[in-house]
């Protein structure tokens, strides 16, 4: 089916599909994948890498966001934060949302295509996680894990085709992210718990029930824990654990901030996840500075 984009009066929809107008998503991909570029590259990585990921962070992120609404338009309009998006509303048919979704993967791929072939192979594995964690919220409490993996998978690809191998502390890196994902993702959850019960959607924050708050507090404890391991296996300088000092103490504050289960202070709590990959980076990017 053909996109209606040559009418102008369909763009805006399309936008809002691909959350284009709510860059949050992009930018808790793009931290990480910054983090790893940087320690791939012992410091600023080549242009053509910063440009190709920058730009495959962002269209990933619009596919994993289409393909999201295409799988939930049937429940999106029980659940209030979601009940005027295009697909639910109908202002968008399904068969527009899949070939958009099409799309935006064949430009990925195009991207991809400039880098090495081992790093091509890890972008399949990205991809199936990608477009599979949609549905798992209907088999599973713990899609959340799946969306982990899916946004920390740019991690090994930017060590793979920086130094064309992925070392051991890389994957160290992409345990942590996958935590720290699983734990913001959980606060995001906490916002539509009462209507995902309602209408049978799994979440980590239904499975965690009166413990959600311990449970990412304790999956936030392991990412900084892992990080600073990273930090002290790779001799960093001390900007980078200052970064992490201080995204300590962003996650406390955030923890205080979801524990009276408010739906309006989870969902800022996890908006505010972007300022704890932020403070990570730049103290990545200042260990090699300094």
């Amino acid at each position: 089916m053909r996109l209606n984009l040559l009418h102008k009066e369909h763009i805006p929809a399309y936008k809002r599909l691909m959350r284009t107008d709510r860059p949050i998503g992009t930018l808790l991909l793009l931290w990480p994948t910054y983090w790893a570029l940087w320690l791939a590259n012992s410091g600023v990585p080549s242009l053509d890498l910063l440009v190709i990921f920058s730009c495959g962070v962002f269209i990933m992120r619009s596919a994993g966001c289409v393909i999201n609404d295409f799988a939930d338009r049937k429940i999106d309009g029980g659940v209030k934060r979601t009940a005027q998006r295009p697909l639910a509303i109908g202002e968008i048919k399904p068969g527009e949302a899949l070939s958009l979704f099409c799309l935006l993967i064949v430009a990925a791929f195009f991207l991809v295509l400039m880098l090495n072939w081992q790093t091509v192979l890890l972008s399949i594995a990205a991809l199936m996680l990608a477009a599979s964690y949609p549905f798992m919220k209907r088999y599973t409490h713990l899609p959340q894990v799946v969306l982990g993996m899916a946004y920390s998978f740019s991690i090994p690809m930017a060590f793979m085709a920086s130094i064309e191998t992925v070392p051991g502390y890389a994957w160290l890196i992409f345990i942590a992210n996958v935590f720290w994902t699983i734990a913001y993702d959980t606060m995001y959850a906490m916002v539509d718990r009462d209507d995902d019960l309602k209408i049978g959607v799994k979440s980590t924050a239904i499975l965690f029930g009166k413990y959600d708050r311990h449970f990412i507090a304790m999956l936030n404890s392991a990412f900084v824990a892992i990080m600073v391991f990273v930090g002290i296996t790779q001799t960093m300088s001390w900007p980078y654990f200052i970064g992490l000092a201080a995204a300590a103490i962003l996650l406390i504050m955030l923890q205080i901030s979801i524990h009276s289960r408010d739906r309006m202070r989870c969902f800022q709590s996890f908006l505010n996840n972007n300022r704890v990959g932020m403070v990570v980076f730049i103290g990545v990017a200042f260990s090699y500075i300094l």
